[in-house]
């Protein structure tokens, strides 16, 4: 893996040990800031990717990527929350974060987001590879698709589409299998790729 580095912004000090630990036994040099302010302020950084806790007292991680992306700063960045739920999910994935994580998560589940945000290259191939994936969705998948990335609960795609909340479910599935998404923030990823 290259010498670049995680860094890590998380109030929670218990955690941070843990990923301090974990990060060390697989060989991923990082360093840890306790708020989105502390880590703007040890601005500029050696490259490497941002790994940030979404909800913490002051600044929140999403404001965070707005403040980076309005100083220019192009680190990708990993969001890593223990209130998860679509809006925030596709709030998250418009602000430009590269993956979304809930807590709690598998050692794998975090170190392959990590490693996937260090190779992370910006390329205008996300726009195609969006629409590769989801050219194989019929028209009411990708009406479920479009309630999803809008944030909505099934119940309300459900009555829109004038279904019942179980066949959205269903839809959901096959969206996930269709798209070889393998959460709800990788098919909003792909989703947002594609322009929808």
């Amino acid at each position: 893996m290259p010498t670049e580095r995680v860094h890590v912004i998380d109030d929670d000090a218990g955690l941070r040990e843990a990923l301090a630990f974990l990060f060390e036994v697989n060989g991923v040099d990082a360093d840890f800031h306790v708020s989105a302010d502390a880590f703007l302020e040890a601005l500029p950084v050696a490259s490497g990717c941002v790994l940030t806790d979404i909800r913490m007292p002051g600044r929140t991680g999403l404001e965070l990527v707005q403040e980076l992306k309005a100083r220019g700063v192009d680190l990708p960045v990993v969001v890593m929350t223990g209130h998860g739920d679509v809006p925030l999910a596709v709030e998250a994935m418009k602000a430009g974060v590269v993956d979304f994580i809930e807590k709690p998560f598998g050692d794998d589940v975090l170190l392959k987001a990590v490693r996937s945000a260090l190779i992370h290259l910006k390329s205008d191939c996300g726009a195609t590879e969006g629409d590769t994936r989801l050219s194989g969705l019929s028209p009411r998948e990708r009406d479920v698709l479009e309630g999803v990335v809008a944030g909505k609960p099934n119940k309300v795609i459900a009555h829109e589409l004038e279904i019942s909340p179980r066949t959205v479910e269903i839809y959901r599935a096959n969206l996930m299998t269709k798209t070889g998404a393998r959460n709800i923030a990788e098919l909003m990823r792909i989703a947002l790729a594609a322009g929808l």
